[in-house]
C-alpha cells in the first residue's frame, strides 16, 4: 500500500465496489423498488452533507486534506453538529448504496467503514487540532460530537 492514495473518498469507493460485487454474487438480496427510492434519497443527502461541509473549508481558506495542518478550526454550519460531517456524508452514501444493492451480508460494511475511518483520519485529525488549535479546539470537542 505504499503508492495507495490514502483518502476517505478512495476507502469510500473501495467499500461501495466491495458492495456492489457482493450484492451481484452473493445470496440473500433483497428486492424491492423503496429500497432504490431510500438509496438514492441517502445518496442525495450525503451529497449535499458533503458539499455543504466543504464549502466551509474554502470559506475559512483551510485545507480540506486530511493529511495536511489546518490553518483555522471550523466550527460553524455544519460543524456545529458534528465535528465530521464529510465523514458522516460518506457513511450515508455508503449504508444507502447497501440498501439499494439489497445485500444483507453488506450491511457490515458501514461499521467497518467507520472504524477505518476513525483509525486511519479522526483520531490523527484530532490530534493536529489539538496541537495547532490548543484549548479552542478541545473547547470544541468536547461540545460537539465526533460523528452524530
Amino acid at each position: 500500500m505504499k503508492n495507495f492514495p490514502d483518502l476517505p473518498p478512495i476507502w469510500l469507493l473501495l467499500f461501495m465496489g466491495v458492495n456492489w460485487v457482493a450484492a451481484r454474487f452473493l445470496p440473500l438480496r433483497v428486492d424491492a423498488p423503496l429500497l432504490d427510492v431510500v438509496s438514492w434519497g441517502g445518496i442525495a443527502i450525503g451529497l449535499v452533507l458533503i458539499a455543504w461541509s466543504a464549502v466551509w473549508f474554502w470559506l475559512r481558506k483551510t485545507t480540506i486534506e486530511p493529511h495536511h495542518t489546518p490553518q483555522n478550526l471550523i466550527v460553524e454550519g455544519p460543524y456545529q453538529l458534528s465535528r465530521n460531517p464529510i465523514y458522516v456524508g460518506m457513511a450515508i452514501i455508503l449504508a444507502a448504496a447497501v440498501v439499494g444493492r439489497g445485500q444483507v451480508l453488506c450491511l457490515i460494511l458501514i461499521p467497518l467503514f467507520v472504524m477505518i475511518i476513525n483509525k486511519r483520519f479522526i483520531v490523527p485529525e484530532e490530534a493536529s487540532l489539538r496541537a495547532v488549535f490548543g484549548a479552542e479546539a478541545e473547547t470544541y470537542m468536547q461540545a460537539t460530537r465526533r460523528w452524530l
